[in-house]
């Protein structure tokens, strides 16, 4: 199994989504997040009671960011040509096979990674046992 490189903790901040403001009154107002501007705007003026804006407090360490718990950030793989992009972040990178990608290019793309030493988060996905 190849291990990751040595990191900083990894902490999950519990966030709750933020939504924008009044999208749960009207249909029109998608739930995305947009800044409120009204000069009247509660949410704007942080009075007490009312939604919370995000800030940059709410953000994750940046060395940490997008990084599974074993350590790895996850990049897509699609054939065996982007396995062989890995081979230089095997401590940092792991490879995430695509949905899309059929059970006999699974297989090859498993061989390849194995013989390169590239961690595969995904292995078992469409892959069937031979009996």
């Amino acid at each position: 199994m190849v291990l990751a490189s040595k990191h900083v903790p990894i902490v999950e901040k519990t966030t709750k989504a933020c939504s924008r403001h009044q999208s749960n009154n009207f249909r029109r107002v998608p739930s995305s997040w947009h800044k409120p501007k009204g000069i009247d705007n509660r949410v704007r003026r942080r009075l007490k009671g009312s939604a919370a804006m995000p800030s940059i407090g709410y953000g994750s360490n940046k060395k940490t960011r997008h990084m599974m718990p074993s350590g790895h950030k996850a990049f897509l793989v699609h054939n065996v040509g982007d396995v062989e992009l890995l081979t230089t972040h095997k401590g940092t990178h792991a490879a995430v096979i695509a949905s899309g990608v059929s059970s006999r290019k699974r297989v090859e793309i498993l061989e390849k990674a194995k013989s390169l030493g590239v961690k595969v988060t995904n292995p078992k996905g469409r892959v069937q046992a031979a009996s």
